[in-house]
């Protein structure tokens, strides 16, 4: 039977939302994710939750020891694909959530949980490009890109203390900056190429905010004021 869907915000309403949870998030701050699980528990009650979960540090540890040692790219892209499934591991007990890690966009989406929580998939995107695939194939309202960062800016503000807040910014022009192709294992972007190209295509919303912001992440699901960049398309 077909979980009810509850009305959100100005008579809109929200079948599923999928959240890209960076593996920067992933703390370890107990008091954080305390929050984050009443959030997700709460929220699950309204709509469907996808959580897609990313390597973070794990992984880029990993890959980086293993690109040292010569291992091949496609072989450090899987090792990052099994960090980012034991991550996986991890957030969806914390959330009591499904107990099988799904392999496929395809096994999320048939996955019978109020909450599903995953990792990667194959070789050759990040879970940021899961998380797309993800929204567009579960027919999701939203797609939340959450990170360490308050959104989208002309430059790193982790290096540059002066870098701009976008409030939204096109996708077109983000492709035409970083272009659609996949570059390598463990590359540290907001957004990577195969992301933004199933983005392009698709008619969900799109917005990135800092996941240490759990009520700012709340108000930009419910479509309400919210810090951070919105993914617009021209022509839509």
């Amino acid at each position: 039977m077909r979980k009810e869907v509850r009305r959100l915000h100005k008579g809109d309403w929200i079948k599923s939302v999928v959240i890209a949870f960076g593996g920067s998030l992933l703390n370890f701050d107990r008091e954080y994710f305390e929050k984050f699980r009443k959030f997700i528990i709460k929220l699950s009650r309204e709509c469907k939750i996808y959580l897609v979960v990313g390597g973070g540090k794990t992984a880029r540890n990993y890959i980086k020891f293993g690109r040292e040692m010569g291992v091949s790219e496609e072989k450090l892209d899987r090792i990052g694909i099994d960090a980012t499934r034991l991550n996986a591991r991890l957030i969806s007990c914390i959330l009591d959530a499904n107990n099988i890690i799904p392999e496929s966009v395809e096994d999320a989406v048939d996955t019978h949980s109020p909450v599903v929580v995953m990792g990667g998939t194959l070789p050759g995107h990040s879970t940021d490009a899961v998380a797309a695939e993800l929204a567009y194939k579960s027919g999701a309202d939203i797609l939340v890109i959450a990170t360490d960062v308050k959104g989208i800016y002309d430059k790193d503000p982790k290096k540059h203390s002066d870098a701009v807040l976008y409030n939204e910014l096109y996708v077109e022009d983000l492709i035409d900056r970083y272009g659609t192709e996949w570059r390598k294992a463990g590359e540290n972007v907001v957004i990577d190429g195969p992301a933004l190209d199933i983005i392009r295509k698709a008619t969900y919303r799109v917005v990135v905010v800092d996941g240490r912001d759990i009520e700012n992440m709340e108000m930009a699901i419910r479509g309400k004021d919210f810090v951070g960049t919105k993914i617009k398309r021209r022509g839509a």
